[in-house]
């Protein structure tokens, strides 16, 4: 325990020192990280509010930090509705090289993860890296069958460095978000905790390995597509091995016309298999830079490098395909109703401004043909627009943003007439038609019943736990005031929706009862000359079809 706190110690002291020598004194002060001494040490130190020099700054101030740092550049850069874009242009320069660890190393790591000496593993092993990163690096090597193979080694301690910058980047977010109004508007601590996971799983190469299977078997139905396979005899969290992909990087043009493949044919692959994936699965490749992705014979991809990953729930799937449709629509209001729907509108943005700059970007996209429309510029000015209203984007929106963003720069140099837009399009129409079909509402809507009837059950108990509370003194209220009126609204709604769903239940029962009885008693279901079996089905289908519609029309199942 002694020597932990040393180490995280020593690495704290060096990150602050780090930040001061690139010009972060203030800064630091004002986030409360360093005491007065200490930016007074640096009191010749210009105030620089030039936010592209900051980046400059920060971006060699990451670097100089390591690979923990350098990935939580790179995640920074991609979230344009938190940090300006003049500080996200230099923070997108960041690379994620390092030197090469030695052979022995590799050989050491391999042996004790895998359990066995190495020419016991394989027949032979390149002991030159194909490839270098900060996380770890690749070498060829040849199975005792004949196959080539990748094999990916992490770096020597990366674990236990990792660990301590995380645990130091955790107390930094807690001060800023106690010392800041900033922090505490977007919640810094839980975006630290969030690409905490992030890291920890890109440092397990099982779950790579899993995710890599997961990708294979969402599109195995599509030829055009090939994922590697796994070798899980040689693989653990610390080594992957799988299947060597022969190919050309996708972004070698001059490769690709010289060897005859079809650039026209490659990009409107690549978008479909993308947006099967993010669409069809909700499950994607979230780093497909031309690094990742290969092409082999007969015009077939290959993606590789499954450390990033983007996931999407149904709901999400659904607002993004409206999104979609809004946006090319240049429906502002329609923008912010499925924003609100996501949830991410505060009380305190300011609707109208917002409709306002929305507006600006309808104008700046309005009668420009779909096929010239870049959906990645579309969704970086609507973070834009969303860092100015501090707005959080939800980070699954933000990696995907970023995805298409790096995709669209791939699929203008394999073919420049070709529009993102048009590829994503299809598969928006066909999420919103499956969302709306009847069999979906019919599962939405029996959801939506049983959610209310279980709120019904339980309001006696509650009232009780209400009552119990306010007895003993316990009962605390918060509300604000500028809420009220609409806290009471939605309490209407619901408590409407709920009479109306029990008199739909009763009236059902008594039908039942109706049909049951006249079966037994073998009589007609005449009253006043009006079949009244019939007419009281056509009711409580009436009576359902307007729930139906009320339900779907306030947009949140």
């Amino acid at each position: 325990m002694i020597k932990i706190s040393i180490r995280r110690t020593y690495r704290f002291q060096e990150i602050v020192n780090t930040f001061l020598k690139n010009g972060f004194s203030h800064v630091l002060f004002r986030l409360g990280i360093t005491e007065r001494r200490a930016a007074a040490k640096m009191k010749n130190e210009p105030l620089d509010m030039n936010l592209h020099n900051i980046g400059q700054k920060l971006n060699r101030t990451l670097q100089e930090l390591g690979p923990t740092f350098i990935k939580l550049g790179q995640i920074a850069s991609t979230r344009r509705d938190l940090v300006p874009i003049e500080i996200i242009r230099e923070l997108e320069k960041l690379q994620d090289h390092a030197e090469p660890f030695s052979f022995e190393e590799v050989q050491q790591i391999i042996e004790k993860e895998l359990g066995n000496p190495l020419d016991e593993l394989f027949e032979s092993f390149n002991d030159r890296p194909l490839a270098t990163a900060s996380i770890g690096q690749v070498h060829a090597a040849y199975l005792y069958n004949g196959e080539k193979v990748a094999v990916k080694v992490q770096r020597p301690d990366i674990r236990q460095t990792v660990g301590t910058d995380l645990s130091i980047l955790k107390e930094i977010a807690s001060i800023i978000e106690n010392n800041t109004d900033w922090g505490k508007l977007y919640g810094v601590r839980a975006i630290i905790n969030e690409f905490a996971d992030s890291l920890l799983s890109e440092l397990d190469y099982e779950t790579e390995g899993r995710n890599a299977e997961r990708i294979s078997r969402q599109m195995k139905k599509d030829p055009s597509v090939y994922i590697p396979k796994i070798h899980w005899e040689l693989t653990s969290k610390k080594v992957l091995t799988m299947e060597m992909i022969e190919g050309i990087k996708s972004d070698h043009i001059d490769l690709l016309d010289e060897q005859g493949y079809d650039r026209k044919l490659l990009a409107r692959k690549l978008v479909n298999s993308m947006f099967s994936q993010v669409l069809d699965h909700g499950f994607f490749h979230g780093d497909p830079h031309p690094g990742n992705i290969y092409i082999m014979p007969g015009n077939v991809i290959s993606f590789i490098d499954f450390g990033m990953i983007g996931v999407m729930d149904d709901q999400l799937k659904l607002q993004f395909a409206k999104l979609i449709m809004e946006l090319e629509r240049g429906n502002t209001k329609g923008i912010i109703k499925v924003l609100d729907a996501m949830g991410i509108l505060q009380d305190e943005t300011d609707i109208k401004s917002l409709q306002k700059d929305l507006g600006m970007l309808k104008t700046k996209y309005y009668d420009v043909p779909l096929k010239n429309m870049s959906l990645g510029d579309i969704f970086m000015d609507l973070f834009g627009v969303a860092y100015r209203h501090q707005i959080k984007i939800p980070s699954e929106i933000t990696v995907l943003g970023k995805t298409i963003l790096t995709l669209e720069g791939l699929i203008s140099k394999l073919d420049p007439n070709m529009s993102i837009m048009d590829g994503v399009e299809p598969f928006g129409k066909k999420l919103i038609k499956e969302y709306y079909s009847p069999s979906s509402l019919l599962k939405s809507a029996w959801e939506s019943v049983s959610e209310n009837a279980e709120i019904l059950v339980n309001i006696p108990r509650d009232f009780k736990d209400i009552s119990t509370a306010a007895k003993k003194g316990k009962l605390k209220l918060d509300i604000n005031l500028r809420q009220t009126s609409f806290i009471l609204r939605r309490m209407d709604i619901i408590s409407n929706r709920l009479a109306f769903s029990v008199i739909l239940l009763a009236f059902s029962i008594l039908m039942t009862g109706l049909i049951i009885g006249s079966a037994i008693a073998g009589e007609n279901n005449m009253l006043l000359n009006l079949p009244v079996i019939e007419v009281g089905a056509i009711v409580a289908f009436l009576m359902f079809v307007f729930l139906l519609f009320s339900i779907f029309k306030s947009g949140r199942m």
